[in-house]
């Protein structure tokens, strides 16, 4: 009884933290067995299939285009402005994207929360779209490109 009404700082209680947190939980989550064990633990472990290009050729992809953005982004200091600036901001809208996925792929698992992880992606994927065309459009409009209004909002 003593370890379930402990005080863990700015007189909050275990017990009072952890009823708050179900009652403010608004995000359904799919139920998962206990321990996250399916079947007992007796049964024999199934490993997936080894496959070689799961995971390396994302790691390798976001290599490439982190290599590929550094001189695209130095040259414009070197030269003023860059004639390969749309180059520089498509990598860098695919570091941006592969990046984000990532992070929803690991905080907001498809096993654990079902279709919220399937709208996270979508999201990501139309915000990424979006935000192409707006290079696009910055691109065929703007005098120096994505170079010429970050030298705009330096000089504001």
């Amino acid at each position: 009884m003593l370890a379930s009404t402990t005080r863990i700082g700015l007189g909050f209680s275990r017990k009072n933290l952890i009823q708050a947190s179900r009652s403010l939980s608004f995000i359904k989550t799919i139920p998962q067995p206990p321990g996250h064990i399916i079947g007992t633990v007796n049964d024999a472990y199934v490993p997936p299939k080894p496959n070689k290009l799961h995971g390396s050729i994302h790691w390798t992809a976001e290599r490439i285009a982190v290599l590929g953005m550094t001189p695209l982004i130095i040259a414009p200091f070197i030269t003023g402005t860059s004639p390969l600036d749309g180059a520089m901001a498509g990598l860098l809208l695919y570091h941006c994207y592969a990046g984000f996925q990532s992070c929803i792929i690991d905080y907001i698992p498809r096993r654990v929360y079902g279709s919220l992880h399937y709208a996270a992606m979508y999201l990501l994927a139309f915000g990424s779209a979006v935000s192409a065309y707006g290079i696009y459009k910055i691109e065929n409009e703007e005098k120096d490109g994505v170079w010429g209004v970050l030298k705009k909002l330096w000089a504001a």
